[in-house]
């Protein structure tokens, strides 16, 4: 699967790199008749996002090392449209500073435990009715820098902080539990851009963080972001979007342990200004 996503994103550069450029006695002319939908300051967008959910969490208390949960085989929870907000500030042609924020929230209510599960120190008992939340605030904040520029496309680095805000709820007859975590996680990456019509484009980004992944080390973590879709767009301020999106996101602290794979279509919106 990471090699597929790896060669998209790389066919995706080439369209960009691929695009003739502008070029007499040896300098770039500026940009002079960019494709519609490139010349903005701002670009909005919101859209829903139906990934296929697979999230699993472990959370340690008083000595007591705790059970792997899988939220989906353990509790029933299901897939959903999550929302997916996007925000762009581009103040010149190759700087664009980036906001990015997915609301991941499941639930579910009276799932019967099939097995006894460890959370956070307490024993969640086999046959007990579990109400069962996850809510994973996924923030991104970063800068673009598009180091190659034409009429027809672009290459650029991004450079990005990925705030992660997790927490975990299980509540029975008997007991209630929660386990938390908050961290930014740096991240580095490469986006593309290509245009397959003067309005309709192709893009490509892959952004990853990770730490070392060693048995003894009580801090690990990864972060896999990677995203391919395309826009029309219908002027330069009003388009829309059809793309696929694998996040993948681990984490380890101490003893607890957290780990979410989302991986779907999604259709967006946008306008410009």
């Amino acid at each position: 699967m990471t090699r597929a996503l790896f060669w998209a994103l790389c066919a995706t550069s080439l369209i960009a790199i691929a695009t003739p450029a502008e070029a007499q006695y040896g300098r770039y002319r500026p940009t002079t008749n960019p494709a519609t939908g490139e010349r903005y300051n701002v670009e909005l967008a919101y859209g829903l996002w139906n990934p296929t959910p697979d999230f699993q969490v472990s959370s340690e208390s008083l000595g007591i090392p705790g059970t792997v949960i899988d939220l989906v085989n353990d509790f029933g929870i299901e897939k959903k449209k999550l929302g997916d907000f996007r925000l762009v500030l581009r103040p010149a042609q190759k700087h664009k500073f980036r906001i990015g924020y997915t609301p991941i929230k499941y639930s579910v209510d009276g799932s019967i435990l099939h097995r006894n599960i460890v959370f956070n120190g307490q024993t969640f008992q086999i046959g007990l009715p579990v109400n069962a939340s996850a809510n994973w605030k996924a923030w991104r904040f970063g800068y673009e820098y598009d180091f190659i520029s034409r009429d027809r496309g672009f290459l650029g680095a991004v450079l990005e902080a990925k705030y992660t805000d997790v927490e975990v709820n299980l509540a029975s007859p008997v007991t209630t539990e929660f386990a938390s975590a908050k961290a930014p996680i740096p991240a580095l990456g490469l986006i593309g851009r290509g245009y397959l019509a003067r309005n309709v484009a192709l893009t490509g980004e892959f952004t990853m963080f990770r730490l070392p992944n060693g048995d003894t080390d009580k801090y690990q973590g990864s972060y896999y972001d990677f995203d391919i879709y395309g826009t029309l767009n219908f002027n330069n301020n009003v388009g829309a979007q059809l793309g696929y999106r694998s996040l993948d996101v681990s984490y380890t602290v101490k003893k607890d342990f957290g780990s979410l794979t989302l991986r779907g279509y999604y259709v967006m919106g946008v306008v410009r200004f």
